[in-house]
């Protein structure tokens, strides 16, 4: 077995899956790409910069896609994975009566069904190389209390929360870490899509009215090296998701009076 530590991150074309595979490259690791988009990934392998990376177009969703993917970049890194990031997800915004069936069905399979097939996939590699091994989970803000105008989205953040809990316990006994990442808006090109198919609003546009903070993607990134090498299992990053947890923990009276107030513009 290499003695090169690995990391597989999916949704690595761009975003917040680019900005881990370079923190963690930069710092040593063998880095295995995953997307649906095979041009973003070859940008993010010549940004890695040196000749330990791998990429493979995977679709999530795709539960056997997983275990090909996995396997060939094991045998890449010189038969080593030591981290698995599910990071790959879409955003859906609006109120729940604007989504429509094929858009909802979308994100669930994605960002829900995406994370516990690739956990079930990462398994046996992590177990492998533990203890120390770690899977990854990005879920968001929107994971610690219900956001209005996204209540699907909400629904698969507070989804990914609950796999990695339960995971930290089902793991705990195999020598794998199991720790999640909780970031607010970060600048990626995700908040630049429509908020859903009946909407011409972009989401960027959507955190800047509403007044709320769009953090760094590299603080992201950090975030993620200092969940997998640390104790937390709930990692926040930005102002928000901050704020957020801190209300949810000791004011949960006056964060329900907020978001209440919150959702009013987008009920008009």
């Amino acid at each position: 077995m290499s003695q090169r530590k690995a990391i597989f991150v999916t949704g690595g074309a761009s975003g917040i899956g680019r900005a881990i595979a370079l923190y963690f490259g930069q710092r040593d690791y063998f880095v295995g790409l995953a997307d649906i988009d095979e041009a973003g990934m070859r940008e993010t392998l010549d940004m890695v910069g040196h000749g330990f990376v791998f990429q493979q177009a995977l679709d999530v969703r795709d539960r056997a896609a997983w275990d090909r993917a996995l396997d060939g970049f094991a045998t890449a890194a010189g038969g080593r994975i030591d981290v698995v990031a599910n990071n790959a997800g879409i955003p859906l915004g609006g109120l729940l009566i604007e989504n429509n069936e094929e858009e909802i069905t979308r994100c669930l399979d994605i960002n829900l069904k995406g994370v516990l097939f690739g956990a079930q996939a990462a398994y046996s590699h992590l177990k492998q190389t533990a203890p120390g091994s770690c899977l990854l989970n990005t879920a968001s803000a929107a994971g610690i209390y219900g956001t209005p105008g996204a209540s699907v989205y909400s629904a698969t953040k507070f989804g990914v929360r609950a796999i990695t809990e339960s995971l930290d316990a089902e793991w705990a006994q195999d020598g794998i870490k199991v720790r999640s990442i909780m970031p607010s808006f970060i600048d990626t090109p995700l908040l630049d899509h429509n908020a859903n198919a009946m909407s011409n609003d972009m989401i960027r546009r959507r955190v800047m009215d509403a007044g709320l903070e769009i953090t760094p993607v590299e603080e992201v990134a950090k975030a993620a090296w200092d969940a997998v090498h640390g104790e937390k299992l709930h990692t926040t990053v930005g102002k928000t998701a901050k704020t957020l947890a801190f209300g949810a923990r000791w004011l949960p009276g006056r964060l329900r009076k907020q978001t209440r107030s919150a959702a009013r513009p987008l009920l008009r």
